[in-house]
């Protein structure tokens, strides 16, 4: 594991002293909201500098509000976006799976698919054409899981613009000011 460097400090102070700023704030659910799930997945390829690893964003809503949302280093390293896009996919799909199991066990259903936002156009073409070509037999696993549960009808995988896309707050670095 590397040190911090400066530049690690200073984005860690930068944190903090929003978290001091915002302490008392809550998220809370909406009462009137209609209980349907809306979810944002979005990937930086080749983001971290030494390892060139890329990072998977989510955001998931409940209705109007946010209930889910994660940033994580990827596990591989990805040989092009669409392959980090692929998989950010998959790990939004189990976090999506996992909500809609939940809320069936309190008794909330889900009866249509759940909108999964993309910015990537390879990726959902992928997503949309089940045939493998070389350069895609790497993402394979990932491919069928996402591709079972949009056949099931548990998922919808939709294009978004990039400039409309809320899970890029957890992909993208902050800016310095």
């Amino acid at each position: 594991m590397q040190p911090p460097t400066k530049a690690h400090e200073e984005a860690a102070v930068r944190v903090l002293r929003y978290l001091k700023s915002v302490r008392g704030r809550r998220l809370f659910l909406s009462a009137t909201s209609p209980l349907t799930l809306t979810t944002y997945c979005d990937a930086e390829w080749g983001g971290y500098p030494l390892t060139r690893r890329s990072t998977t964003g989510y955001f998931i809503m409940l209705g109007s509000s946010p209930i889910s949302w994660r940033t994580k280093k990827q596990t591989i390293v990805a040989r092009f976006s669409a392959e980090a896009e692929y998989r950010a996919m998959a790990n939004t799909v189990s976090e999506v799976l996992w909500l809609r199991w939940l809320f069936c066990d309190f008794g909330v259903p889900f009866s249509a698919p759940t909108p999964l936002f993309c910015d990537n156009q390879a990726t959902l073409h992928i997503d949309s054409n089940p045939v493998f070509h070389e350069r895609t037999k790497h993402v394979e696993m990932d491919f069928y899981f996402v591709w079972e549960q949009v056949l099931s009808s548990d998922v919808a995988p939709l294009k978004i613009a990039t400039s409309d896309q809320p899970a890029d707050l957890f992909t993208k670095g902050l800016s310095v000011d």
